[in-house]
């Protein structure tokens, strides 16, 4: 189940400074000592200091930023037709049902997209699955700026009617963004998005944020759904993913879940 978590921060070590005395007007006659060791030294200092000081902001700066727009998509080979209904993505037309609750932002449905994503393409290209994918911003403030969940959300939610659904939705969770980060802006995800294959529509969809609220709602319908409430740690509460197989809430590892994916 998806958890946030708290990143903490490191402080500089800030050392003190010396003073170095100059007599007023008259300099004290040579010891017979060089001076060059010290001003070496002084030298040596300096760029230690700066050597740390871009190493810290090096790895800060890793830290925050998303993994860049540029790179190539994971392409998926997908003959099934997906749609919104509603709040909800619709792929495939197959017998058996599996409604998918996730979140852009959730490490734990990255993993689950990598272990299943590729038995579910299969069902859905063989017509066996009808798979209802319900992206909610269960982790929006897990982002640095917050709001990450939204927009990724409306994002594959906007290439499901554009076109775009499969390659853009493994490529979010094969590429997603480190949880306590960036997350992807506005502008990379149109980039991506067009990368996957979806149509003329689908910039003005992710600029637009057409399916924002969409995803709020669909948080806010299965924090409140006692169905799909599942114990995790000692505690009952809704995390994603969650997964429903024919209206009945399974584990990733349930038996049922592995038969419905034959």
């Amino acid at each position: 189940m998806a958890r946030s978590q708290q990143t903490g921060r490191t402080r500089p070590n800030t050392a003190g400074r010396g003073k170095n005395p100059v007599s007023g007007g008259r300099r004290s006659p040579s010891t017979g000592k060089s001076r060059t060791p010290t001003i070496i030294a002084v030298v040596v200092l300096v760029v230690l200091v700066a050597v740390i000081a871009v190493a810290v902001y090096s790895a800060n700066a890793n830290k925050t930023a998303a993994l860049p727009a540029n790179q190539p998509v994971t392409p998926v080979n997908a003959s099934y037709q997906t749609r919104v209904d509603g709040t909800v993505v619709v792929a495939g037309n197959g017998p058996t049902t599996l409604d998918v609750y996730e979140d852009a932002q959730c490490p734990a449905c990255k993993q689950f997209e990598s272990l299943d994503g590729q038995k579910i393409t299969d069902g859905l290209n063989a017509g066996k699955l009808t798979v209802r994918y319900h992206m909610v911003n269960l982790l929006d403030q897990s982002s640095n700026p917050p709001g990450y969940s939204t927009l990724g959300g409306n994002a594959i939610m906007c290439a499901a009617q554009n076109g775009g659904f499969a390659t853009l939705h493994k490529t979010l969770y094969d590429r997603q963004p480190e949880e306590g980060g960036a997350g992807y802006t506005v502008d990379d995800l149109v980039t991506l998005g067009k990368n996957s294959g979806a149509g003329p529509g689908y910039e003005a969809c992710v600029r637009g944020n057409t399916y924002g609220a969409a995803v709020a709602q669909n948080y806010q319908q299965a924090v409140s759904d006692p169905a799909l409430q599942q114990e995790s740690n000692g505690s009952r509460g809704f995390g994603t993913p969650t997964i429903v197989v024919n209206g009945k809430t399974v584990s990733p590892n349930d038996p049922a879940l592995a038969a419905a994916l034959g």
